[in-house]
């Protein structure tokens, strides 16, 4: 690691989004297992982003529903639960002991403390109580398989108890013990998402008891949820690292030391690969083109995104939350949008035409071809809805 630090450009980190990222034509994958793989987690609060997401990465994406609903809810090669951030992801079943201890433990801590928090501030039950319910309700979840919240109350009424949140405020509520139990299970690595209700753009979904994993250190997690990152998006700042895991600053800095992570000199200054990782990426053949849904991974991957985003599209691309709607790409930046139109049509616009020219929309109006060709007549509408896409939908 010493001497001059290897200086890595925006079109060298380009290439290696495009590769890593299964994106460009010959890097696309053979399942959504290899997908989810190459990406870590697949965000997974939309549910339809998931299916998007794999779709778009597919050599032959006409089996992405059936070959994503086999891996979610037949093999169980992966799993739709909750992690970094506090958000609902996809990603491998093997990795869930890792994400669950590099990033859910301390999460999970803070959720139970505030349940019992609130539920001691009402008068509702207390610990002992909770604690006789989860376990009750657990074990109806084995015995069926999969449920909904209303079918694990019909096996244990107590899950219907209700108790009034922040009483006298003006965001006062009434919170069901079901719906903030499940949530604090599933932050604890308990309980998983299971099949949804509907098709698989539903957002009503059943729970299952979470695949049996083994208890790792934390830091020993950490340094493996980071190796794996790296690979597939480093280059990255140390505030791109921060905002990824969510972790404090001496637990990114431990990782990094525990994993020896190679610095690199970046346009924004330092940025980390994982050990040895600091070669060239390899070559792209030919110019490529994708459209990816809103809170794909990959527009979602970074905190400092200016070397694939620029900034003056983001107020059409972004929601008020900082939730990135659907994009189009073109050589490893974001162009512009799309959307899907209550007909079902594919549509969208270039927003940043720079290097944008023929051949740029005619591969984009492919991919637009091969999204319509897998979609058929479901209509898909994406759960944080962002200016462009709004617009673009309502033609």
């Amino acid at each position: 690691m010493g001497g001059a630090r290897r200086f890595i450009g925006v079109a060298e980190r380009r290439t290696r989004l495009a590769l890593r990222q299964r994106l460009a034509g010959p890097a696309r994958a053979r399942t959504p297992e290899e997908v989810a793989g190459s990406l870590v987690a697949l965000h997974g609060t939309d549910p339809a982003t998931v299916y998007l997401a794999v779709g778009a990465r597919l050599a032959d994406p006409a089996r992405t529903v059936a070959e994503t609903g086999r891996a979610l809810y037949e093999d169980r090669s992966l799993v739709r639960m909750h992690g970094m951030r506090h958000t609902v992801f996809v990603f491998p079943t093997a990795l869930t002991a890792v994400v669950h201890a590099s990033t859910g433990l301390a999460v999970a801590a803070r959720e139970r403390a505030a349940l019992l928090k609130d539920m001691a501030t009402a008068g509702a039950p207390d610990a002992a109580w909770l604690k006789e319910v989860e376990e009750s309700a657990l074990a109806a979840l084995a015995r069926r398989g999969q449920a909904t919240a209303a079918e694990l109350a019909r096996d244990e009424p107590r899950l219907r108890e209700q108790f009034v949140y922040a009483a006298g405020k003006r965001y006062e509520g009434v919170h069901t013990v079901s719906t903030r139990l499940l949530r604090v299970l599933g932050v604890e690595g308990k309980v998983v998402r299971g099949r949804p209700l509907g098709s698989w753009t539903s957002s009503q979904f059943r729970w299952a008891v979470a695949p049996e994993h083994p208890e790792l250190d934390a830091a020993q997690a950490q340094a493996e949820l980071l190796r794996r990152w790296l690979a597939a998006c480093g280059p990255a700042t140390e505030d791109d690292l921060k905002w990824w895991t969510r972790w404090r600053v001496t637990e990114v800095r431990g990782a990094l030391a525990a994993i020896a992570a190679e610095p690199v000199s970046l346009d924004e200054g330092t940025g980390y690969v994982a050990e040895g990782d600091d070669g060239p990426p390899g070559d792209i053949d030919e110019p490529w083109a994708a459209l990816l849904p809103g809170l794909d991974p990959t527009a979602m991957g970074w905190q400092q995104r200016d070397w694939y985003l620029a900034p003056e599209l983001r107020p059409r691309l972004f929601d008020r939350s900082g939730n990135v709607g659907p994009t189009v790409w073109w050589n490893g930046r974001v162009v512009g949008g799309w959307a899907q139109r209550p007909g079902g049509e594919i549509v969208w616009r270039v927003l940043d035409e720079e290097g944008v020219g023929r051949d740029a929309h005619a591969a984009i109006e492919r991919e637009a071809e091969r999204l319509t060709g897998w979609l058929g007549t479901t209509k898909v509408t994406p759960r944080f809805r962002t200016p462009l896409e709004k617009e673009l939908a309502a033609g």
